[in-house]
């Protein structure tokens, strides 16, 4: 016996756009049955996770804070993963970002003025897309497998920052604590509102969503980008280059990651520390995917996601429940997103041995 998956003749338009909101659905469900399991009570446990954050003001200020870099990433992995280019090292560039972009503020830490921040934003975009270039590179002229590289270097990122907010960046007034001095207040991105800590990153965030938005869907670059992801080999015969596309799409994604990366350091912490980041740049995917891989859609699905880190935050401290519940929420969800749209588009198929055999003859 075999299980195959034989693509549909005509695909539910319904389904396809209903598959988000089943794929949620299905990852409360599930989100309820494990948290019966923890012996907690699945009705509490879901309303502090998903609903009680929306009635308080911090937990919507915060909301908007860790929304915003999954959004900004999330719009340039849109445009790699429907060019059929897989950027997995989104957290890489986020983390290159940040450093590129806090050089600065660390070297010149007593220089304040209204130029700064612009040449901060400026340079993490730079070095983000600089950094994303390396798997880009070896994708375009070595067919290297840019998952792989893409994922590799995020470990690279991550641990040259340890490295350097423990040596040759640390505070030398900061008692031994592996991090940098505080930026100034010119180097800080300014709170949207005065009533808590969210600031014009989320804003930043938006923009980024509908410039990406109106390139895709008015521009011959986002037409070049739907018909190389739908069929390389129409690519050519339109005149489109695969390898430029590449680097087109990498240093989008990289630039906007890098962009992600500064804008939280100097909008949400205000200085390097060997963690920046909870996993951003990972929990982007699943918000390109939930959003259809639409840049307008990641605005909803970004949110969505940021609200599976407050709430788990929540439960943790009044539940007493496992950090890794806010990531076994976010594996459901991608599981199901990916299930959904994989049932939408092919049906299954179980094989029995003796009827595989007798196909065998016949043909």
């Amino acid at each position: 016996m075999r299980i195959e998956l034989e693509r549909r003749a005509n695909s539910s338009p319904l389904f396809s756009l209903l598959s988000p909101l089943i794929a949620f659905a299905l990852t409360v469900f599930f989100g309820a049955i494990m948290f019966a399991l923890l012996g907690k009570d699945p009705v509490e446990a879901l309303y502090r996770f998903f609903i009680e954050p929306l009635f308080d003001i911090w937990s919507l200020h915060e909301l908007m804070i860790k929304a915003a870099p999954l959004i900004m990433i999330a719009v340039g992995l849109t445009v790699c993963y429907r060019s059929n280019i897989w950027n997995i090292g989104a957290e890489g560039q986020f983390t290159v970002g940040a450093m590129v972009g806090s050089v600065v503020p660390v070297y010149f830490y007593d220089w304040s003025s209204p130029l700064l921040l612009p040449i901060m934003l400026v340079m993490g975009t730079v070095g983000g897309a600089l950094y994303a270039g390396i798997p880009a590179l070896l994708k375009s002229y070595f067919n290297t497998n840019e998952i792989l590289t893409s994922l590799m270097l995020v470990y690279v990122a991550q641990l040259f920052l340890d490295w350097l907010v423990r040596g040759a960046w640390r505070n030398p007034e900061g008692f031994n604590f592996p991090q940098t001095r505080e930026f100034v207040d010119a180097a800080m991105l300014p709170e949207m509102v005065s009533s808590g800590r969210a600031h014009y990153g989320f804003a930043l965030a938006i923009l980024a969503a509908f410039a990406v938005w109106f390139m895709m869907r008015f521009t011959l670059k986002g037409f070049e980008v739907n018909v190389i992801g739908q069929s390389q080999r129409a690519g050519r015969f339109a005149g489109f280059s695969s390898r430029k596309m590449i680097w087109f799409c990498f240093l989008l994604s990289g630039g906007l990651a890098g962009l992600a990366g500064i804008s939280e350091i100097s909008g949400a912490l205000g200085y390097l520390q060997p963690q920046i980041s909870p996993g951003y740049g990972f929990t982007a995917i699943i918000v390109a995917f939930l959003g259809r891989l639409n840049p307008l859609g990641t605005i909803i699905s970004g949110l969505v996601l940021a609200l599976t880190y407050i709430g788990g935050e929540g439960v943790q401290f009044t539940l007493g429940v496992s950090d890794k519940v806010t990531r076994v929420f976010q594996g459901m969800l991608l599981f199901f997103v990916l299930s959904c749209d994989t049932l939408i588009l092919y049906k299954v198929r179980v094989i029995f041995s003796g009827k595989a055999a007798s196909e065998g003859k016949a043909s």
